[in-house]
């Protein structure tokens, strides 16, 4: 069994029809879990209510809790959805923001098989090193996935360049490209700058998502494109980690390019007919 880690930040998104467990490495680790893999989820929690409960259901959900205990308290994300598309206030100085590996984390990490990373999670100081020592930590066949999550203004070109010198993979989607261009200086086109990208951090692959326009996963050698499936959607919470997840498990086990591509954005638009992150898969869309 592939030992699968998202590591970052955990948190309750706060939907107008009440609390959601929330933050894309707990996500990405569930999803990870139900394709067949041992889900880790590394973060902070606070000692409250609110932190109890979320170790509760991660204990609950078969995803192994790799969860430091923080004096900080558990974070929390405002979240307003408009037609289904979420917009949120991540509040700041909580536990997440603090982030200190555990000995179930540590010994998770000496196996990893595949880690996912974000740049939200790097906004402060403590997490930051805490995440590039869990890199420095994994095994050198281990893959580097980093999902880059700009998010109101809590990244920087600094964080970005270090957090791709680490990555194997990098998924980004058709509004991040724009920031992530002109922050860099490039020129050319949406697949020109991801074939830049690819080149300039010797990426093992590319991801760019479009929405509802499709997504591509571009290699040195090979590029796939698939349409996005017209669904009925619920909202798109936790759609994109259920999709880095699906990608991932299609790389560990070996799967060609268009296949791995073809599942993941099966299992994304199914995400999407559900409200929430972390909707039970059917058996058709899982690993066997």
């Amino acid at each position: 069994m592939y030992t699968v880690i998202g590591i970052g930040e955990i948190l309750w998104d706060l939907l107008p029809g009440g609390k959601v467990l929330g933050g894309a490495p707990a996500n990405f680790a569930y999803h990870a879990m139900q394709l067949g893999a041992e889900g880790v989820v590394i973060s902070a929690i606070g000692n409250d209510d609110l932190g109890n409960e979320i170790a509760k259901i991660i204990n609950q959900e078969n995803v192994v809790n790799g969860l430091y205990v923080s004096t900080k308290t558990t974070g929390t994300v405002g979240v307003e959805l408009n037609n289904g598309i979420p917009n949120y206030t991540i509040y700041e100085d909580v536990a997440w923001d603090n982030i200190e590996l555990t000995e179930v984390a540590k010994e998770k990490l000496a196996i990893a098989d595949a880690i996912c990373y974000g740049s939200l999670a790097q906004r402060n100081e403590v997490s930051r090193k805490t995440i590039w020592k869990a890199l420095e930590m994994v095994p050198e066949t281990c893959l580097k996935v980093f999902d880059i999550n700009l998010r109101q203004n809590f990244y920087s070109k600094e964080i970005i360049d270090k957090s791709l010198q680490f990555a194997n993979v990098f998924k980004i989607n058709e509004e991040e490209i724009v920031i992530f261009k002109d922050m860099f200086e490039m020129e050319g086109t949406e697949e020109e700058i991801c074939q830049q990208i690819v080149n300039k951090y010797d990426l093992t692959l590319l991801t760019l998502t479009k929405g509802s326009e499709g997504s591509f996963l571009i290699t040195n050698n090979e590029k796939s494109f698939v349409s996005t499936p017209k669904v009925e959607v619920a909202d798109t919470i936790g759609a994109g980690d259920s999709f880095t997840a699906t990608m991932v498990m299609g790389i560990l086990n070996k799967q060609p390019l268009n296949i791995l591509h073809q599942k993941a954005v099966e299992v994304s638009a199914f995400v999407c007919t559900n409200h929430g992150a972390t909707p039970i898969l059917p058996d058709d869309l899982k690993y066997q």
